[in-house]
């Protein structure tokens, strides 16, 4: 499959088969200016919501996709995609609401978006995921888990490749972290804005991945 990071929480994911996934759409301009991503143009079949929040569930994307939302499976052309109910905060989602965490099997692999994720995972949220292979994690904190609560992720969820998400950019101005507070000591591959991973190229020890947003 080919992964391409948009920006903030958004991927467009296409597999073998030339099936396009994007996980949780930009508006671009929300929450005053907050997020300054370039607009999503690249038509998909799929878009994943996880939330409710104008950085991850912008509508006005091309090629009739269908919107997933909620943890019901879905079989779409040759994605299969469940989801395990979440929460976007501490508080059992009094303070920001629910999340959705997105499990797709895609050319064999399981990968994960962890939308908005608020809070360390429990043993049965662990379970409700599974095997994951490749897991999209955010990291800035304030809004989500940060890098202490991510690398708690990681041990639980032991995925084959951690791709970081929802950290501070240039063209991120919410309160949040940038991504080297997570990445700090860690063995890590830096990729222009895309990366493509088969399952015979998967790593035998959890390997992080850092895509430079291409909007």
């Amino acid at each position: 499959m080919k992964i391409i990071f948009l920006g903030h929480a958004s991927f467009l994911i296409v597999s073998e088969k030339g099936t396009r996934i994007i996980t949780d759409p930009y508006k671009p301009g929300c929450f005053e200016g907050g997020i300054k991503y370039a607009p999503i143009t690249e038509p998909a079949d799929v878009v994943t919501i996880s939330h409710e929040h104008d950085d991850h569930n912008c509508t006005a994307v091309e090629g009739n996709p269908v919107f997933v939302r909620g943890e019901d499976r879905k079989e779409i052309k040759d994605i299969v995609i469940s989801g395990t109910p979440t929460f976007h905060d501490t508080e059992r989602g009094t303070a920001r609401g629910s999340n959705t965490i997105f499990k797709m099997t895609i050319d064999g692999m399981n990968v994960v978006h962890l939308g908005d994720l608020g809070h360390q995972l429990s043993e049965e949220e662990v379970s409700s995921i599974g095997e994951v292979d490749i897991l999209f994690m955010p990291v800035g904190g304030h809004f989500t888990i940060d890098a202490r609560a991510g690398e708690d992720t990681v041990s639980k969820l032991m995925p084959r490749i951690v791709i970081p998400m929802h950290f501070k950019t240039e063209k991120c101005e919410f309160p949040i972290a940038p991504v080297d507070d997570y990445i700090r000591d860690k063995d890590v591959q830096e990729f222009s804005g895309e990366v493509e991973i088969t399952k015979a190229t998967l790593p035998d020890r959890t390997a992080t991945y850092v895509l430079a947003p291409t909007k």
